[in-house]
């Protein structure tokens, strides 16, 4: 069988895609993970804000260099980057044999076919919703499910609307095929640009808590954790089922984005910095024990001193479990860029860097109370350098979220629970040893 090395950049959303054209090709190839014994390269990218670009390029680019030495690989490229720049792609990375779009993934394994027998490929079609739902699993424990894809919201500075159209939900009977298609899943993790916008586009209409009283009563699924939930969704009768449903992890990723109330308008956002405060405050009292995370963006058109200011009291105030912080990037098609009262790069810089400042902080006083307390932790690898397991309790989601070290005497199988009692922290890291 020919190899296929396989490298998926981006988010959690860009791996569900990635696990789904590894179901297709799984049949006629195999995989490994040193692309240099590839016969294949597979790069599915992301094309989000400038930096995400510059990191498709360069693996592109990379892989090229390779099939300079290599002339009979293939190389592949999928994804956002060549469904918003097929045309620029094609004329600049002529030794690109297969340029796949957002929505073209099932047609990869032909692709390839012809690519080995020496025609190339370029099908970028409209944003649509694939019914693949056989996968291969990339992950131990967790795996991520998709369940909606495109976004509707058309905030002024995203451009994933323009990449992956109008938002898109996958039927119920759809996710749950594929679920249980992926065996025992410890924690199962909800992914889409707004998730709780689930449904509404389905005819009969569904919504969230349909598909989660669903999966819910799954066997194969011990939790649920669900992610980038747009404020203005999060209704009392979600918070109710948040509450009482014990497959439901106590943890909310709500992208609020900024906190002053001008530039929240100015970015197409529907509430105000007061509204997700209020947010927070009634999450945590009918939810005890709720961890939320949320990402800001800084050096948006229009953030001035005060604005700024507003943020970060905000990230000060507030305490929020877990945060993510980025500079704004102009992207081309988008209305943001149009706006006046640029932010100076420097600026920004300088801001990113007090939001980290002030949110250390808000992690130390919030590590404080977590130590000395028994944790049950997923266990996920181990640790060369630090010999120790590592793994995540339930205030935390993978890669974005800090992780809990720890000693064991005795063997941990990777995607089991185990408990752990917390004995030291550091930033967002914790340590301890099993009990």
């Amino acid at each position: 069988m020919k190899k296929i090395g396989i490298i998926s950049l981006g988010c959690d959303k860009n791996r569900t895609d990635t696990e789904k054209m590894m179901g297709v090709l799984k049949e006629e190839y195999a995989f490994t993970q040193d692309v240099k014994d590839a016969d294949v390269i597979v790069i599915n990218t992301c094309a989000f804000i400038k930096s995400a670009k510059e990191e498709s390029i360069e693996e592109i680019l990379s892989a090229l260099e390779l099939k300079k030495l290599y002339p009979e690989k293939k190389i592949v490229v999928t994804g956002c980057l060549p469904q918003r720049y097929a045309g620029e792609l094609t004329k600049e990375l002529k030794d690109v044999d297969v340029f796949l779009g957002v929505s073209d993934y099932s047609s990869v394994a032909d692709a390839i076919k012809k690519a080995f027998g020496g025609e190339k490929s370029v099908s970028v079609t409209a944003p649509k919703n694939e019914n693949l739902v056989k996968r291969v699993r990339t992950t131990d424990g967790y795996a991520y499910l998709k369940i909606a894809d495109g976004c509707s919201n058309h905030c002024t500075f995203c451009a994933i609307p323009s990449i992956r159209g109008a938002y898109r939900s996958v039927p119920i009977d759809s996710l749950i095929e594929e679920v249980k298609g992926m065996g025992e899943i410890k924690e199962l993790i909800l992914v889409a640009q707004d998730t709780l916008k689930y449904g509404e586009d389905l005819n009969p209409k569904k919504n969230i808590l349909d598909l989660i009283r669903a999966l819910s009563s799954l066997r194969e699924v011990g939790g649920i954790r669900i992610m980038y939930c747009y404020p203005e969704n999060i209704t009392d009768e979600f918070i109710h089922e948040l509450a009482v449903n014990p497959k439901l992890i106590r943890y909310l990723d709500i992208p609020f984005q900024h906190a002053d109330d001008g530039i929240l308008k100015l970015m197409g956002r529907k509430s105000t910095g007061e509204d997700y405060a209020e947010l927070v405050k009634k999450l945590r009292e009918r939810v005890p024990g709720i961890a939320i995370r949320s990402t800001f963006m800084t050096g948006f058109p229009g953030e001035d001193e005060k604005a700024f200011g507003n943020l970060l009291e905000f990230i000060k105030t507030e305490e929020l479990d877990n945060v993510g912080f980025f500079k704004y990037s102009e992207e081309e098609g988008t209305p943001a860029v149009k706006l006046p009262n640029k932010v100076l790069e420097s600026v920004k810089t300088k801001r990113l860097k007090k939001l980290y400042s002030a949110q250390k902080k808000v992690a130390k006083k919030r590590a404080k109370k977590i130590i000395g307390s028994t944790l049950f932790v997923l266990a996920e690898g181990f640790d060369e350098d630090r010999l120790a397991y590592f793994g995540r309790a339930y205030f935390s989601a993978p890669d974005i979220d800090g992780k809990i070290y720890f000693l064991s005497a005795d063997e941990v199988p990777f995607g089991t629970h185990v408990r752990v009692k917390i004995t030291d922290a550091e930033d967002y890291d914790f340590y301890g040893e099993r009990v």
